[in-house]
């Protein structure tokens, strides 16, 4: 909920005199609540906007004195920093054409593509056994085999292929290298989406592989996993030498996802190829500075 209020109300006052950051709304909230979340932050963060459009105060004279605000802002900024922003998009016509219009606002997708069901539940930290004891740092949404796992974020393919853990996966980074994007499990004999490799760029909303329930094994493309599902994970790097150690910083993904859900792309079927691709293609300004 603070999600999504904090993200109208940057999306509404975009183009007037006063442009409020959601990010800054949630680390306001965040600082005054420990990063504790309840009924009482949305009602906060609405009093917060009405107090800076109206021009009572700014945020950087309410934030002087406020200790961890920086440390709320830093955090929140590494998960979300990507996922609101101008961007250009195909639209439906009446007569069946599409046409490009330039948009503000989410440009994050749902790792479920439109049309598609699944389930989840908050997971984040409950135990696994396989190979050792450890906590499960990820998010896992249960689905049918075959559905079109899409792109939440722009960004380049850094790790592709077979993981004895999580079986066929990808691994997408966000241009500014903060986020990195875990998808495992994917399906035994079709995993991505062809033509994909390390090195690819992505934008959101692209299909870029498959739901299954390949892992557990460390031999290739077998299903050892039960129930077929997306593990998705999400990695928080503010210095390289967290990429892969003790100091790996993995988040609880069940509140975005929720918030995702908004955002879902929609795909279609080649029928010859067998592969599912975006109805509407989209143009990140990200992507094309990376380009």
């Amino acid at each position: 909920e603070a999600l999504s209020a904090a993200y109208n109300l940057d999306v509404e006052s975009y183009d007037t005199p006063v442009h409020l950051n959601w990010i800054e709304l949630l680390a306001y909230a965040g600082a005054k609540s420990g990063g504790t979340f309840d009924k009482k932050s949305v009602s906060l963060i609405q009093k917060l906007a009405d107090e800076l459009t109206c021009g009572e105060t700014t945020m950087d004279d309410l934030t002087a004195d406020m200790k961890y605000y920086d440390y709320y802002l830093e955090a929140y900024e590494a998960v979300l920093g990507g996922m609101v922003g101008e961007y250009e998009t195909e639209q439906p016509c009446e007569d069946g054409s599409k046409v490009w219009k330039k948009v503000y606002g989410l440009k994050a997708f749902s790792p479920i593509a439109k049309g598609f069901p699944y389930s989840d539940y908050d997971d984040f930290g409950s135990s696994r056994s396989y190979g050792y004891k450890r906590k499960h740092l990820g998010h896992d949404m249960m689905g049918q085999i075959g559905t079109p796992i899409v792109a939440i974020e722009s960004g380049y393919v850094e790790a592709l292929g077979w993981n004895q853990y999580g079986g066929w996966r990808i691994g997408i980074r966000s241009f500014d290298k903060k986020r990195y994007y875990y998808y495992a499990h994917l399906r035994q004999n079709f995993p991505y989406a062809l033509n994909l490799e390390e090195g690819s760029i992505v934008t959101a909303g692209d299909v870029i592989g498959y739901m299954g329930h390949t892992g557990y094994s460390t031999v290739e493309n077998t299903n050892n996993i039960d129930t077929v599902h997306l593990h998705l994970g999400l990695q928080l790097i503010f210095d390289e030498s967290q990429k892969e150690g003790n100091n790996e910083i993995w988040i609880d993904c069940y509140e975005l996802t929720k918030f995702l859900y908004k955002n879902r792309s929609e795909t279609q079927k080649n029928t010859e190829t067998k592969e599912w691709l975006r109805v509407y293609e989209m143009k990140d300004p990200l992507v094309l500075g990376f380009d």
